[in-house]
């Protein structure tokens, strides 16, 4: 699907919401235009913020669950959970100054 790490039902709880540091998660699809235009922005931020986000992808086809759970109506949406919760959110494909508007702030 992705060329960003991927995280399923069964390891999101470890992957994400156990992580020590805050985790960027993409709710995306195979068949998304928008979410591959995303991605190469996202990879770029996740390199920038080294050491301080970790980057993983969901397929919103196979994790029907975690989507449902986390209310995502369309995809793109971007997730930043920080020690288990999300605390910020983005819908849509965004350019990367908005990206860093919305979640930089909460990377300290």
């Amino acid at each position: 699907m992705s060329e960003l790490p991927a995280v399923s039902e069964a390891n999101f709880k470890s992957e994400v919401l156990d992580a020590s540091v805050p985790v960027l998660v993409e709710f995306g699809a195979v068949w998304c235009h928008p979410c591959k235009q995303l991605e190469p922005i996202l990879k770029n931020l996740a390199k920038e913020w080294e050491g301080k986000v970790r980057l993983l992808s969901v397929d919103v086809d196979q994790s029907v669950n975690l989507t449902t759970t986390y209310g995502v109506m369309s995809v793109p949406t971007v997730f930043l959970f920080v020690k288990g919760q999300p605390v910020e959110r983005s819908t849509g494909l965004q350019s990367r100054e908005r990206l860093i508007q919305k979640f930089a702030a909460h990377l300290g």
